[in-house]
């Protein structure tokens, strides 16, 4: 039996679910890290726009946090 014939199998459910839920986390946990610490050389180097640069920064961070949000709901969506 193939793996994608494994995953057919036993849907997205138990240990799969969690597997594909960390794969789906790494993605937004690099860009959190990008996201904030770019802002913090932003607001070193030019700390007269704090306002802007941390208005950015929590804008990133939240599309960041709904790509996670998307991995967290489609084992539901597709599971068996």
């Amino acid at each position: 039996m193939s793996a994608l014939q494994t995953i057919a199998a036993e849907g997205v459910t138990g240990s799969l679910g969690s597997v594909g839920y960390g794969l789906a986390a790494i993605g937004p946990g690099i860009g959190v890290g990008i996201v904030f610490g770019n802002g913090t050389q932003a607001l070193a180097r030019q700390p007269e726009a704090a306002g802007l640069i941390r208005q950015n920064q929590i804008l990133g961070f939240a599309f960041c946090e709904a790509l996670a949000l998307i991995g967290i709901v489609m084992p539901f969506v597709y599971g068996p």
